[in-house]
């Protein structure tokens, strides 16, 4: 697996085709407005977590298909057991958007419990941000390099440096501000809506 600058956009154009849809109709489906939902095939809009996010529970598929290289795996709906996926240093699949750039990893293994993500902060400011964002799941940052400042909802702005971590509820909005002029990095790991708690799992 190498490293290369992905554009879900052709992926989603062609899924809608296969299945006949129109952007009205995946609108109504992800809740992207029609216009977004055509930048992002045009390639004039880059796809942050949430959207992608939203299009895989809207259109019922695995995020990691929207990279095109994954394939649906045998096994029934929970998946096959003892799969491993290894992601060298500096690969992985890029999705850069305003704020930040994403490198997903394991992104050749569908049916994931969460979604890792290597994440360079861009926004040195929340006027740059913009409007934050939010996603159903949860979410845990581990601050890899740099310095982060995490602004959510309902908290005061919260400074994180090298090894500090945090752990939230990541339907609250939130954004990662990057302090300082150098890199600045974060290892996310997010979790699905839907995906089944420590308590539950441990439940007969």
């Amino acid at each position: 697996m190498g490293t290369r600058m992905l554009k879900p956009g052709e992926t989603l154009r062609k899924l809608r085709a296969a299945r006949g849809l129109t952007l009205d109709e995946v609108s109504g489906k992800t809740g992207l407005a029609a216009s977004t939902l055509s930048k992002i095939e045009n390639n004039k809009m880059s796809l942050t977590f949430d959207k992608l996010q939203r299009i895989s529970n809207g259109l019922n598929i695995d995020i990691s298909e929207l990279f095109k290289n994954g394939a649906p795996e045998p096994g029934g709906t929970e998946g096959p057991r003892g799969r491993r996926s290894v992601t060298r240093a500096g690969e992985g699949e890029l999705i850069e958007s305003q704020n930040y750039l994403h490198r997903y990893a394991a992104t050749d293994l569908l049916k994931k419990q969460f979604v890792p993500i290597i994440a360079d902060v861009m926004a040195r400011s929340i006027e740059d941000f913009g409007e934050m964002v939010n996603h159903p799941g949860e979410e845990y940052s581990l601050v890899l390099e740099g310095e982060i400042e995490l602004h959510t909802k309902y908290y005061a702005p919260l400074r994180l440096g090298v090894g500090d971590s945090v752990y939230f509820d990541s339907g609250m909005d939130h954004a990662y501000i990057a302090v300082g002029e150098g890199r600045c990095r974060m290892l996310c790991i997010c979790t699905p809506s839907d995906h089944p708690g420590l308590v539950d799992m441990a439940s007969p």
